[in-house]
């Protein structure tokens, strides 16, 4: 099942009727707000996760204790 050219206009047509188009406009910039956010926040997780831990030294540690 596929959407043709006529059902894809409806569809616009009755979300623009609903919403409007300052409503859409300003949904469309946060989801973009949210995109830049995301897309920063990983470069930022990625550079800052330099400091590695092994597991398995801390679980000797544990072990020891007991």
């Amino acid at each position: 099942m596929s959407f043709g050219l006529k059902e894809i206009i409806i569809i616009v047509v009755l979300i623009v009727l609903l919403f409007g188009r300052n409503k859409i406009s300003t949904i469309m910039a946060d989801v973009a707000k949210g995109i830049k956010s995301f897309k920063k926040g990983m470069a930022t997780d990625v550079t800052e996760d330099t400091d590695t831990k092994n597991l398995s030294e801390d679980n000797k540690d544990t072990n020891n204790k007991e």
